[in-house]
């Protein structure tokens, strides 16, 4: 029996001196002055590289949009194709510049930390390759990117619609397309899923705009009031890129008679053109008596057989 106290006694002790030497070197390694120089460099290291990479990253951004700039307000003209080209490349070479600098400044962080970036490297491409298979729609993002860009199927400042997504191009990178809206919102499409656009900012627009007059006016002045009204506005609005046409008569329907006008603009102008031309020949109605068209009630008395006509 005291053998055993003896032995428990002398685990106890041993125990106990094992913690404190474990203590002990605990607090001499956390007090160790080399130690603290090494974290306090490697923090200062970290720092700078950040900063640097944010410096560069903004450098660069400028450089480029400086570069751009001057080629786009050269003394030659560019074409509206060429420079959209241009807006698009920019932000795509944008884009690039941040992708590889912040992966730079990444890359040596880790080496700032003692952490073997060879090995992780190594390692990263073993995995890349295998999440690579399960990645499928990430490469079919950034392939149809690349060729939307390459073939130039639409820019930056373009107005476009993707299926049920309509809008004004905001940016095109490599992986997404961002689309702003008529209200505003911001639409985030994957490359690869776009698989159909209708570009409405490459060719002129046509405005198509009817005109409805009632079906007891006189048809014939109001088509001559229409002509001369079209005839000036090449003079008076850059928009319209030639005369417009007053196509005749497009539909008689109970008391309207429907006339049809075609205006040639630049692109995405006409929808402020057809309101304007709107309000205009409105206007030329008023002033020479042209009516145009509204509801209409006829009321019979049965007494007198008199009909009255009123409007609504």
């Amino acid at each position: 029996m005291r053998k055993k106290k003896f032995f428990y006694a002398r685990g106890v002790i041993k125990v106990k001196l094992k913690s404190m030497h474990s203590w002990e070197s605990m607090k001499d390694y956390l007090t160790d002055e080399k130690l603290w120089n090494n974290i306090g460099f490697a923090t200062l290291k970290i720092i700078a590289i950040w900063l640097l990479s944010m410096v560069v990253v903004r450098v660069a951004k400028m450089a480029i949009k400086k570069f751009f700039d001057i080629r786009m307000n050269g003394p030659i003209a560019l074409q509206p194709a060429s420079e959209r080209r241009y807006r698009t490349i920019l932000r795509l070479l944008q884009s690039v510049i941040s992708y590889v600098v912040y992966f730079s400044a990444i890359i040596a962080i880790l080496s700032a930390m003692n952490i073997r970036v060879a090995g992780l490297l190594a390692g990263a491409g073993i995995v890349g390759l295998a999440v690579g298979f399960g990645a499928q729609s990430l490469v079919k993002d950034v392939i149809t990117g690349f060729f939307i860009i390459f073939e130039d199927q639409f820019g930056v400042g373009d107005y476009i619609k993707i299926t049920s997504t309509e809008g004004t191009v905001l940016e095109i990178g490599l992986r997404t397309t961002k689309i702003k809206g008529a209200a505003g919102e911001i639409n985030i499409i994957p490359n690869g899923s776009i698989t159909e656009v209708v570009n409405y900012s490459i060719n002129n627009s046509i405005a198509i705009i009817d005109v409805s007059v009632a079906y007891s006016s006189d048809i014939e002045k109001a088509e001559k009031l229409i002509e001369q009204y079209l005839k000036t506005l090449p003079a008076t609005h850059e928009e319209v890129v030639s005369e417009p046409t007053l196509l005749g008569v497009q539909n008689v329907v109970g008391a309207e008679v429907t006339l049809r006008i075609s205006v040639e603009t630049l692109p995405m102008q006409h929808f402020a053109i057809s309101r304007m031309v709107r309000r205009d020949i409105k206007d030329i109605f008023d002033r020479n008596g042209i009516e145009i068209p509204y509801p209409k009630m006829m009321v019979y008395e049965r007494d007198n057989n008199q009909a009255f006509e009123e409007g609504e």
